[in-house]
């Protein structure tokens, strides 16, 4: 049964077991497989290559877990992921590129690219959140139109957008703040009156 092979996974990563955990590394259940991947980290004995194994895995939570693994392996570049046909995965990527940036001197070029255009232009409003965060974590001014745009987006998106805003100057920057602080989503609103007490304008 899958829940006895999980079970058995997730004891040999606490055990430390590695030979137990790559017995299942092919298993036909997606979660058995996720289940591996988290094992393998907990042993200490996942590597990037094995991270970069698993974004190709044919089921989304599999892509899933490695990107978030990922994010703490700036080794491993995510643009794959981020042109993945699952937005669950996509949304994942951008997140854990945002947790990447906290771990390098600069993010690649072609990295902020993609997620600017995400930003924008995917369909799904939790990746264009998702972008909108991670180009404000990454706070490269080549991705401040992205985010700007995605200010007048969707309310859960202009919420993000609005504090991705947040590493950036510049009159741009504080019209879209002050736009914000008129915006009807009291969340809007909130998050740019946050902004301002954190550069000492409003008072707490």
């Amino acid at each position: 049964m899958t829940t006895d092979r999980l079970r058995e996974v997730v004891i040999a990563g606490h055990a430390g077991d590695v030979e137990a955990i790559e017995a299942r590394a092919g298993d036909s259940d997606p979660a058995v497989r996720v289940a591996v991947l988290g094992a393998l980290d907990r042993a200490g004995a996942l590597t990037d290559d094995r991270v970069r194994e698993a974004f190709d895995d044919d089921h989304p939570s599999v892509r899933r877990r490695a990107a978030e693994l990922a994010g703490g392996r700036p080794g491993v570049g995510l643009l794959q992921l981020l042109d993945d046909s699952d937005p669950s995965v996509v949304e994942v990527a951008a997140w854990a590129c945002g947790e990447q940036a906290e771990l390098v001197d600069a993010m690649p070029g072609e990295i902020v690219e993609r997620l600017s255009q995400l930003a924008v232009d995917a369909a799904e409003p939790l990746v264009r959140e998702a972008c909108a965060a991670a180009l404000g974590a990454i706070g490269d001014r080549r991705g401040l139109p992205a985010i700007l745009a995605a200010c007048g987006d969707k309310p859960q998106v202009r919420r993000r957008a609005v504090l991705a805003l947040a590493p950036f100057e510049g009159d741009e920057v504080e019209a879209a703040i002050d736009r914000a602080l008129e915006d009807r989503d009291w969340q809007v609103r909130q998050a740019a009156e946050d902004l301002r007490r954190a550069a000492g304008e409003h008072e707490i």
